[in-house]
């Protein structure tokens, strides 16, 4: 579509993980049968969710801890992601390392990409839900690419790199484990805590909740605290194997959005971790939180671009071939208008991704990006909510027809107004930046 090929290299990069995405699904529906994992039929069991995952992984859509030397193409679609080099840990005080370039086919010896790394990443999300990839299931990447995979490359040291060894290609799930019953918008409000032993180890008591691959995933990034009251220093991050003894999975909760991928809790029952284990200093673990949130605020919402693209497409093709009283359908002004609303939202929040994607890659900080992350989520959510809602008027009843090629998810959109930070809240974050006199 001419609206969206502003970027050919971009476009290109998308077109081709799209290809090798629908590839991958065809393979699994082969492998499974009719009513296997990707039919969409049954809520997925642990082993489905980890086979849809690696099939899409090892595409080449998730990033490695290390980033690439420069110059170092991006995998092509199907093929796994580079090993990382070993280093020891960057300084988490200072500016993010520009990524590294890439493109589909690799750039020419000595040339330099049109995109970088972060650019690179979303594009290829784009194109997993462009081919139809469950929207759970590109939620879930995204999560572990931009809120963890990506802001984490600062803070981890060689020997934690090497723990998450696997992470790119699919073989370990990582999840993010910071909301406790009392709330996870106010993380100085929990009550986890990890003490301190006197061989330097940590005893980690406490419990988790609606923890996004929890119930799936390999590995933790748990936040603890380790201080009192509400210091800026009162908490820690730990990387915890879920497989440890005193690690406790709940069920999954029964989830009405995005129900591709599972959430869960985690019980911690006087789990010890290595001191190696701990993600920086102690102390450190809320500036650890804002950097993965930041990044998820910022490029979370880069999950909803390619099943966006694919619904405007679908209902562009219907709207031109529906006969309705005597004409096509797509003659109507009131179908163009909403039609054209659709193209603007999917326009805008492109817009709003790439070009944080961008700045990203430019080397620019994550502290630079923080103010804008939280009205880039705002955006991208709304806008996602209203082309929902456009798509199902047009749809009509088949827009409610969870089989129809028309079929809409609204539950999805509306629950982006609640992760990685209600809207909300974030709109008083936005009011403070302003100068606002809005009391906490």
């Amino acid at each position: 579509m001419a609206l969206f090929s502003e970027h050919p290299a971009l476009e290109a990069r998308v077109a081709s993980y799209a290809a090798a995405a629908r590839s991958a699904l065809r393979a699994g529906r082969d492998e499974q049968g009719a009513g296997g994992p990707d039919s969409g039929e049954r809520a997925p069991g642990a082993h489905e969710i980890r086979a849809r995952w690696r099939r899409m992984a090892v595409l080449g859509v998730l990033p490695p801890l290390t980033p690439p030397e420069p110059g170092m193409p991006a995998p092509t679609p199907g093929e796994p992601a580079p090993p990382p080099t070993e280093s020891g840990p960057d300084q988490p005080d200072g500016p993010d390392q520009p990524d590294g370039l890439d493109r589909p086919d690799g750039p020419a010896a000595g040339a330099a990409a049109p995109y970088g790394e972060v650019a690179g990443t979303l594009a290829a999300l784009e194109g997993l839900g462009l081919a139809g990839v469950d929207i759970g299931l590109c939620y879930a990447l995204t999560s572990q690419a931009f809120g963890m995979q990506f802001p984490l490359r600062p803070w981890l040291t060689a020997e934690q790199r090497a723990a998450l060894a696997g992470a790119a290609e699919g073989d370990r799930l990582l999840c993010h484990a910071l909301t406790e019953a009392g709330g996870g918008s106010d993380p100085l409000s929990m009550t986890t805590r990890a003490e301190r032993r006197p061989d330097g180890s940590y005893v980690l008591r406490g419990e988790k909740r609606f923890v996004t691959a929890a119930p799936v995933a390999d590995t933790a990034l748990v936040f603890a605290r380790t201080g009192e009251g509400r210091s800026p220093f009162a908490l820690s991050a730990f990387l915890v194997d879920t497989a440890a003894p005193g690690v406790v999975r709940g069920e999954p909760v029964h989830k009405t959005a995005l129900t591709g991928v599972p959430m869960g809790g985690l019980r911690l029952d006087g789990v010890r971790v290595a001191a190696e284990a701990r993600v920086g200093e102690e102390g450190a673990g809320l500036a650890v939180l804002t950097a993965t949130t930041t990044w998820e605020r910022a490029l979370l919402l880069g999950h909803a671009l390619g099943p966006m693209r694919r619904t405007l497409d679908r209902t562009l093709e219907w709207a031109k071939s529906r006969e309705h009283f005597g004409r096509r359908m797509a003659a109507s002004h009131l179908v163009a208008g909403r039609i054209c609303e659709m193209a603007l939202a999917l326009y805008r929040s492109r817009k709003l991704l790439y070009g944080v994607a961008a700045r990203l890659d430019a080397g620019v900080s994550v502290r630079q990006v923080a103010d804008e992350a939280a009205l880039i989520k705002i955006s991208v959510t709304e806008d996602h909510q209203a082309f929902a809602r456009h798509a199902a008027q047009l749809g009509g009843v088949r827009a409610f027809l969870r089989d129809d090629e028309l079929a809409v998810d609204l539950a999805g959109p509306m629950a982006g107004s609640s992760y990685a930070g209600p809207n909300d809240l974030l709109r008083i974050t936005v009011a403070r930046q302003l100068g606002l006199p809005v009391p906490s």
